[in-house]
């Protein structure tokens, strides 16, 4: 049989699954839960979801993770407050839960109801409850190289795992272009990168002939929301590929990045950064715990 596959035909890029360090995580989680289990009396962390608005993929995702905390054995509550509530009393709502010494994590649901203001909403939460990492005190933590004390926000740290996984646990001079400057990604990622001596390009919609920045960073994360846009002119064989969009079509999810760019390696989505980024939520209510409750913390 005659091989018709060209000579020179690129290998298709390195898989980089979420899921096996997803399962890590999650067995680690497992383990303090069941060490808290067991003390006399028995002590279980308390995460609760807060709800403000009608919005139909918020009340998938809380399903989601009320079925994920019962797996757990986390007492998981949901407070919903309507897609009605006021200002004021969402804020209110979020102040009591902060101040309960019962409740461990506070997960406010975006996006809310039209008219709310999530950045003033996430002041009231108390930022060692703050299971996404998402509040002004954990952001200023990261940003002043307080890593240690702050909860971080998932979705980027699973995007720092990710690239621990493709180019080696030590990443000190390595160099990433981050596409997309969001709060709840490509902003505190920059820093958490530049924490572990990474070089970091921060690129967004302005940024000006993108192969060219692109050419020589070891790595690229896209995570903006506009499915395709970083494509194979765009990059080179020895980049790494974190794609952090989502981008829900007729044909299904698809990411920020075309499938099987000519790379060295590249995550799929879906299965790459999202079952990570579940799991880092669940070990956040952990060291939320710990720090609550003046134990240690790595």
């Amino acid at each position: 049989m005659t091989d018709l596959t060209p000579p020179d035909s690129p290998a298709p890029p390195r898989a980089l699954p979420g899921k096996p360090l997803a399962d890590r995580v999650t067995a680690e989680v497992r383990a303090a839960l069941a060490e808290w289990a067991a003390l006399t009396p028995p002590f279980q962390p308390r995460l609760v979801s807060v709800l403000a608005s009608s919005d139909p993929a918020s009340r998938v995702y809380v399903q989601s993770k009320a079925r994920q905390a019962r797996k757990l054995g986390l007492d998981f509550h949901v407070v919903d407050l309507g897609e009605t509530v006021t200002q004021a009393d969402l804020e209110a709502a979020l102040r009591e839960l902060s101040a309960d010494e019962s409740v461990h994590g506070i997960v406010l649901e975006l996006p809310l109801a039209p008219g709310l203001d999530a950045d003033e909403a996430l002041l009231h939460i108390a930022h060692r409850k703050d299971v996404e990492g998402l509040t002004p005190g954990n952001l200023g933590l990261i940003a002043a190289g307080r890593e240690p004390e702050a909860l971080l926000p998932p979705t980027p740290r699973s995007v720092r795992f990710l690239l621990r996984e493709a180019l080696g646990d030590d990443l000190r001079g390595r160099r990433v272009a981050v596409i997309g400057p969001g709060r709840t990604v490509g902003r505190p990622l920059t820093f958490m990168l530049n924490n572990r001596g990474v070089t970091v390009t921060l690129c967004n919609e302005h940024t000006r002939d993108l192969p060219r920045v692109l050419a020589d960073v070891d790595a690229v994360v896209v995570a903006v929301g506009r499915a395709g846009l970083l494509r194979a002119g765009h990059v080179q064989p020895h980049h790494v590929i974190v794609d952090a969009g989502i981008n829900v079509q007729e044909s299904g999810v698809a990411g920020d990045a075309e499938r099987d760019l000519p790379v060295r390696a590249q995550t799929p989505v879906p299965g790459g950064v999202g079952p990570l980024t579940g799991a880092l939520m669940y070990q956040n209510l952990v060291r939320a715990v710990k720090l609550q409750r003046g134990e240690r913390v790595e």
